[in-house]
């Protein structure tokens, strides 16, 4: 998917993740050309992106505050020019096109979803970054009409599951490749058995049921599989596990399952959670089948 106008172009290719690869090309003798490429995490966003500043130029100031813009600008927030360098210090040596990917990344944001792919700009802005958000989330809202029921709805998943209330923690499977990605939902309420031990004063989703609420929406991933429906996925570890917010009574958690890797019994499955198109929990899963 592409939005391009006069030799700019912002466009999305499959990727497994985020990644973002920018070019900007600028007349000023400071600036030039300038390319980057990151993929995204929040670490990234946090260490290599967010600090970049936007840049303005001298000789715009006048013109923009008659205007009444810019008026929150300074010397702390933007990186100002005049016709020869750089006013104040740079964060970075290619500050520029790094705060054009967080342009792209806040104008993508409007979405409100969670997005997979790699963006590859060329001289792109916000009409243009705005104008792939407006297209993608046309695709989204028609994917969305078609399939707005469940792919499989939780009388299909105790079929191919082992697990029975309470220890059943998914609700529905919205997406479904087997032994490659599975998306599945688990709206919780006030009525978990869980919440009245765990924290009563202020119910917050155990971390450890999130994980086994992901991992069994890998089970389903791996279990569909007409090969591997007489079996059974066990844990067999976890890394890279973080929860980055609580999830309490009323959320409604969308979880993503990808395989990563998968040899003999063993698999290893990438999971993350989100609530609203919030990251909440993300771990790396490993499974035995037995």
């Amino acid at each position: 998917m592409e939005v391009a106008d006069n030799g700019r172009f912002i466009k999305i290719l499959p990727y497994d993740g985020l990644k973002v690869s920018f070019t900007s090309s600028n007349p000023h003798p400071k600036l030039g050309v300038q390319q980057a490429e990151y993929v995204i995490s929040p670490e990234v966003f946090i260490r290599e992106i967010a600090p970049a500043r936007t840049i303005g130029f001298m000789h715009e100031v006048e013109a923009l505050k008659a205007k009444g813009l810019g008026l929150g600008g300074s010397l702390d927030n933007t990186l100002v020019y005049d016709d020869e360098t750089n006013l104040n210090p740079l964060r970075f040596p290619d500050e520029l096109v790094r705060h054009k990917i967080l342009d792209v990344l806040g104008d993508l944001a409007l979405l409100g979803v969670p997005l997979r792919g790699h963006i590859i700009a060329v001289q792109s802005g916000h009409a243009l970054n705005t104008a792939l958000a407006a297209k993608l989330w046309r695709l989204h809202q028609d994917k969305t009409k078609k399939g707005c029921k469940a792919l499989l709805d939780v009388i299909e998943i105790q079929k191919i599951l082992p697990h029975r209330y309470p220890m059943l923690l998914v609700d529905r499977i919205l997406e479904l490749e087997p032994m490659k990605r599975a998306v599945g939902i688990k709206c919780v309420t006030m009525n978990e058995r869980f919440f009245t031990g765990h924290f009563p004063d202020r119910p917050v989703m155990p971390g450890v049921l999130l994980l086994e609420a992901m991992g069994q929406v890998g089970g389903v991933m791996v279990m569909c599989s007409p090969e591997h429906q007489n079996t059974i996925p066990y844990f067999a570890g976890m890394d890279r596990v973080k929860f980055r917010r609580p999830v309490v009574p009323g959320d409604q958690l969308r979880m993503v399952a990808e395989m990563m890797k998968y040899r003999g019994n063993i698999g290893k499955v990438w999971t993350q959670a989100f609530v609203d198109g919030e990251l909440v929990a993300e771990a790396e899963l490993t499974f035995a089948l037995t």
